[in-house]
């Protein structure tokens, strides 16, 4: 099995486009959730990810938003500028698929989830501490999440209950022999000062782990979100990926 993993689309279709054609062909679709949020292309993003076959897709927080399931309050002032757009732009079809996207999945003994086990809407894990602390939530020898933006893996040495952690980068390949966090970082809006789209693929049968980037036409992408009334600073960031 090659299964395409990815997070953080973040309503920016160009960029998903990119992750999709250099992928290639894949088994199975793993999407950790923020589909929308951010970006000027919703509907495309969510009908580009809900058509991708043998695909398991959980809710990230903006998608939450988007369902009022979070109180925007609860967000920046862009970002709370940005979801009420999304909300008035997204179709009722694509409201619908948000509405069906579970908080949590499982799969080949991984466990899919957006921010953490603990909390799946809103945690994030960022650092070892955060992350030895979400071992015990679940049972699977893998957990894979999005949330941060980063690529990284949170590495468990269970003879001595320690964890390790490792940021990844493009080329990067990690036997995932221990218990492991896993983040494939962010398609739409990475945060890693890498601006190239992030993803991952997964080899579910040797637990092989491999990093990717792939660039895109960023300044496409920062017009469109101009054109669309958006806060400047979410088309700003995506120059320097932060």
């Amino acid at each position: 099995m090659r299964i395409l993993v990815l997070s953080d689309v973040h309503a920016n279709y160009t960029a998903l486009e990119a992750v999709l054609e250099a992928a290639g062909r894949v088994d199975a679709v793993w999407c950790l959730g923020d589909l929308i949020g951010y970006g000027p292309d919703p509907n495309q993003c969510v009908n580009a990810i809900r058509s991708l076959p043998n695909l398991t897709c959980v809710l990230g927080n903006h998608d939450a938003a988007a369902l009022y399931r979070i109180d925007l309050t609860a967000f920046n002032y862009d970002a709370r500028i940005s979801l009420k757009w999304m909300i008035g732009t997204l179709t009722e079809a694509n409201k619908a698929f948000l509405e069906s996207i579970p908080n949590t999945a499982v799969q080949y003994d991984c466990f899919l989830v957006h921010g953490s086990p603990r909390n799946p809407i809103w945690e994030y894990i960022v650092d070892v501490y955060t992350a030895w602390s979400n071992f015990g939530e679940f049972t699977q020898k893998t957990c894979i999440i999005g949330h941060s933006h980063i690529p990284l893996a949170f590495i468990h040495n269970q003879t001595e209950n320690s964890v390790t952690a490792r940021a990844l980068v493009a080329g990067d390949t990690l036997l995932t022999n221990n218990r492991v966090i896993l983040n494939p970082g962010s398609v739409g809006q990475p945060r890693d000062h890498d601006p190239r789209a992030a993803y991952a693929i997964y080899y579910p049968e040797t637990g092989r782990w491999e990093s990717y980037r792939v660039e895109y036409d960023i300044k496409s992408v920062q017009q469109r979100i101009l054109n669309a009334g958006l806060p400047e600073h979410h088309a700003l960031r995506l120059t320097e990926g932060y």
